[in-house]
């Protein structure tokens, strides 16, 4: 029990001081976090987040890596995603950020991170699903129905983005992001 309470003190502190901005406090907490709980992720990630703040991302992609061996998270899977997007390695990227939208349809940084990567790597096509089901999961809706539009409109597929579009302005007739793809479509 001690034990436990020691881990979540240190995972606290880490927390506080990444929030902070005290990296080098951040990662002493974490360390210690992870030394008492070896079947948490969370300190994994912790330490993951300040090595990308001090711009480490070798280092960054192993601790995700560590984390997502304990855990298999949306959150990890992401981090893995993201740094393999930061050192333009765009295919890998995007296999990771499609696992973490499996996850949870609703991790909206994987989301994004997936149409740039789609943009990227030519698999716009691929992220119609992943957007789709997005819909029904996350909270910016009207984001991710204009995200869907603009890629339906990048494959032609005009008739169904005009359905997206007139949804998001029929709710919100001030959404200049679906009024400007509109206004594309038409031109």
């Amino acid at each position: 029990m001690e034990n436990q309470l020691d881990y979540e003190i240190n995972k606290e502190l880490g927390e506080c001081y990444l929030f902070m901005g005290d990296f080098d406090k951040a990662e002493e907490y974490y360390r210690k976090a992870a030394a008492g709980n070896s079947r948490s992720a969370a300190p994994y990630m912790g330490l993951a987040t300040v090595a990308v703040q001090r711009s480490e991302l070798d280092k960054a992609l192993v601790l995700y890596q560590k984390a997502a061996a304990v855990e298999e998270t949306d959150k990890a899977l992401c981090g893995i995603g993201l740094v393999h997007m930061e050192q333009g390695n765009h295919e890998e990227a995007f296999g990771y950020f499609c696992r973490a939208l499996e996850k949870s349809a609703a991790n909206i940084v994987a989301l994004n991170c997936l149409v740039r990567e789609a943009y990227q790597t030519g698999q716009v096509e691929a992220t119609l699903p992943y957007l789709t089901a997005a819909l029904d999961t996350c909270e910016e809706k009207e984001a991710v129905r204009v995200t869907l539009a603009g890629c339906l409109i990048y494959l032609g597929r005009n008739d169904e983005a005009r359905e997206h579009l007139e949804a998001v302005l029929g709710e919100n007739p001030a959404n200049s992001s679906a009024k400007e793809l509109f206004d594309t479509m038409a031109a």
